[in-house]
C-alpha cells in the first residue's frame, strides 16, 4: 500500500485533491520548447464516431561526451514506433489501443514491446486521462526536475492525468505507476507523480509575455507485499520562478527570453539513505530566437540537490559505475544550447541540438550533440454510423 505522509496510507486521491486546490491558479514548456517531441490527443465534434489510425515515430541519436564523475558519457541510437487505433464514441471521448516498439541500434533484439491503452475524456478546459498518459516532455518541467532524456529512456507513463487548459493557465497533474508489486515480490513498488502549472500574468500588444510557473514532483518506493528488508523512500522536488519573453519585429531575431527558477529537494523517508536530506538550486536561462537557430545560456547552482526524475548532470550524487559513491554538494554548471527544428514534408520534424557545458567547480568541459526525427500522422479509416441511422 502506498505511503506518502507520516504513517497513514495515502492513495492517488491525495494528489488529485492537491490538483483541485491548485487548479484555480497555453502548455508549459519548461525552459525549452520541446513541442516537436509531443503529440496532441484531440477530441471534439469533428471526430465524432470516427475510427482513425495514429502513427507516431521517433528516431534518436544523442551522444553525451561527458568525462565527469557525476554523469558518465553514453550514446543513445535507435528508433521507437507507436501505431494506435483510435475511436471516438462521442465528441468528448477518445479511446486508443496500440503497441509501442523500441529498437536500439547495435543489437538484434527489441528493447521493448508494450501495449498501449488510453481513455481521454474532455469537457471544456478539463481533461481526464487513464492508461497511457501524455507524459515525459509533455509535462513541461525544467531539466533539473525532469530529465529530457526520459523521452528516450522512459517514454511511456501509465496511470492517471488531469489537464486544465485556458488561454491564461495550463495545469498538468499526473500519477505514473512505474512498478506494480504483488504478494511475495522481491522488489518494491514504484510510483511517481507531480504537478506542473503556469499562469500568464502579462501579455499585450507590445509583445511582452510574463508567466509564473510552479512545478512539483514526488517519487515513492515501498509497499507492504514484498519479501525484502529495504526501507521505503519518498522524495519531493519543487521549482518556481518567473518567465519573461519579448517578441521582436526583426527578420533575423524574433524573440528574447529569460527564465529564472529556484528549486528545492526534500527526503521525506523515515530512514535516510541519501547523503543529503534536503537541498536547493538556482537555475537561470537567457536566450534569443534567431532565423538560424535558437540560442540559450543556462547557469545551474545546486547545493545538495537530488532529483530522481531530473537530469543527472544537476544532481549532487553520482550515477557513474566507476565512481558510485562520489558526492559533490556544491554543483555549478554553465550550459550553452544551440537548438533548431526543421519542418520537413510528410509531417516530419528534424531537431538538432548542440549543448557544450562547463563545470565551474572542477574546470571540466563536456558537450553533447543530438539528432532527432519525429513523425506524427493521423489517418481517417472510417466514419462509423450512429445506432439510430
Amino acid at each position: 500500500m502506498l505511503k506518502f505522509l507520516g504513517k497513514a496510507p495515502v492513495s492517488t486521491a491525495l494528489i488529485l485533491t492537491l490538483v483541485a486546490w491548485l487548479g484555480s491558479v497555453g502548455q508549459s514548456v519548461g525552459q525549452l520548447n520541446n513541442s516537436a517531441f509531443t503529440h496532441a490527443l484531440p477530441v471534439g465534434p469533428a471526430y465524432d464516431h470516427q475510427l482513425r489510425l495514429d502513427v507516431q515515430g521517433f528516431l534518436f541519436n544523442k551522444d553525451n561526451e561527458y568525462f565527469n564523475k557525476i554523469d558518465p558519457g553514453l550514446t543513445y541510437f535507435g528508433a521507437q514506433l507507436a501505431p494506435r487505433l483510435v475511436y471516438f464514441p462521442s465528441a468528448n471521448l477518445r479511446l486508443e489501443a496500440g503497441v509501442f516498439i523500441w529498437k536500439d541500434y547495435g543489437t538484434p533484439r527489441l528493447r521493448q514491446v508494450r501495449p498501449l491503452f488510453t481513455v481521454k475524456y474532455q469537457q471544456g478546459p478539463h481533461s481526464l486521462l487513464f492508461g497511457n498518459i501524455q507524459g515525459n516532455l509533455y509535462h513541461g518541467y525544467i531539466e533539473p526536475l525532469f530529465d529530457f532524456e526520459r523521452v528516450i529512456t522512459n517514454r511511456l507513463e501509465e496511470g492517471v492525468q488531469y489537464l486544465y487548459q485556458t488561454p491564461r493557465t495550463h495545469l498538468d497533474a499526473w500519477v505514473n505507476w512505474q512498478r506494480q508489486q504483488y504478494r511475495f515480490s522481491n522488489f518494491q513498488e514504484e510510483v511517481a507523480g507531480g504537478l506542473a502549472t503556469e499562469h500568464r500574468v502579462l501579455g499585450d500588444s507590445t509583445g511582452w509575455l510574463l508567466r509564473v510557473p510552479f512545478q512539483f514532483t514526488a517519487t515513492h518506493r515501498g509497499g507492504q507485499l514484498d519479501t525484502i528488508d529495504v526501507p521505503l523512500q519518498t522524495l519531493f522536488n519543487l521549482a518556481t520562478g518567473l518567465r519573461v519573453r519579448k517578441a521582436l519585429p526583426y527578420e533575423f531575431v524574433s524573440a528574447v527570453h529569460f527564465d529564472g527558477y529556484v528549486t528545492y529537494f526534500n527526503d521525506y523517508s523515515f530512514t535516510k539513505a541519501l547523503p543529503f536530506e534536503s537541498g536547493t538550486g538556482l537555475y537561470l536561462n537567457a536566450g534569443v530566437d534567431t532565423r538560424l537557430s535558437n540560442l540559450q545560456l543556462a547557469y545551474w547552482h545546486g547545493s545538495g540537490f537530488i532529483s530522481p526524475l531530473g537530469g543527472r548532470l544537476y544532481r549532487s550524487i553520482s550515477v557513474s559505475t566507476a565512481d558510485p559513491d562520489y558526492v559533490e554538494k556544491q554543483r555549478q554548471l554553465l550550459i550553452l544550447r544551440v537548438l533548431r527544428d526543421y519542418r520537413l514534408p510528410g509531417n516530419l520534424i528534424l531537431t538538432t541540438r548542440f549543448e557544450p557545458l562547463y563545470d565551474l567547480n572542477n574546470g571540466l568541459f563536456d558537450f553533447s550533440f543530438a539528432l532527432y526525427l519525429n513523425f506524427n500522422q493521423s489517418f481517417l479509416l472510417k466514419k462509423l454510423r450512429h445506432e439510430t441511422e
